[in-house]
This record gives structure tokens, C-alpha cells and sequence, in this order.
């Protein structure tokens, strides 16, 4: 399964391809709203992994852009401010898992199972 990790800082890219490439999981990388947007245009990846802070355009934008693209495409929500705010506006836009960070290797592999398997087969 592929997932497209978006994150502006390069040691959660890492890190978390590192934990999900040792699951099993095919990890593309963004650094950007924009970049992840340019490979959402040449792949459809099985899950989106998005964080919530980012310059110029945040998580909840690029979270809007995907469920106009690509609705059927899950969106895990990772955030180091986890206010209920922020978690609710990413539930009325749609995310199926909130994921607080700091997290740990067996948090992040056990959400993306957990939404993978709720994932309907194509």
C-alpha cells in the first residue's frame, strides 16, 4: 500500500518513512501543500498522512483540494497542537484519525493500519 506523507519538517518525512518503509508501506514524500498537490496529480496513493501546520497553505487546505480531486482517498490528521478545535475541524472536513505528535513508531504503523483496514477495497 502506498501512503503520501505531507510534512514541512524533513526529520518527521524521515522518520516516518523509516517506520511505515519497515511495515511494508510504500512512502512518497511532500515538503508542501504544493508538492504533495503536483503528486496527487501523477498517483493515488491508499492513505494521506497531512500534517496541520505548514507555511503558505496548511493541512486543512490541502485536505479540502484532496476531497474535491480524490474523495475516497482516507486522511490521517497529525498535528504537535492537538486543541479540540483543530481536531474537530479536521473531522467535519473529513479526516478518519486524528494522530497528536509527538508519536511513537508503534502509533504511527498501528493508525495507518487501523485506517487501511477501514479502507473500502477498490
Amino acid at each position: 500500500m502506498r501512503v503520501l506523507v505531507v510534512d514541512d519538517e524533513p526529520i518527521v518525512l524521515k522518520s516516518c518513512r523509516l517506520v511505515l518503509e519497515a511495515e511494508g508501506w510504500e512512502v512518497v514524500s511532500a515538503a508542501s501543500v504544493e508538492e504533495a498537490l503536483s503528486r496527487l496529480e501523477s498517483i493515488t496513493p491508499d492513505l494521506l498522512l497531512i500534517d496541520v501546520k505548514m507555511p503558505v497553505h496548511d493541512g486543512m487546505y490541502l485536505m479540502r483540494q484532496v476531497k474535491e480531486m480524490k474523495p475516497d482517498i482516507p486522511i490521517i490528521v497529525m498535528s504537535g497542537y492537538p486543541t479540540r478545535e483543530t481536531i474537530s475541524k479536521a473531522e467535519d472536513l473529513g479526516a478518519a484519525t486524528f494522530l497528536p505528535k509527538p508519536f511513537t513508531p508503534d502509533e504511527l504503523a498501528d493508525t495507518l493500519r487501523a485506517v487501511a483496514i477501514l479502507k473500502p477495497k477498490d
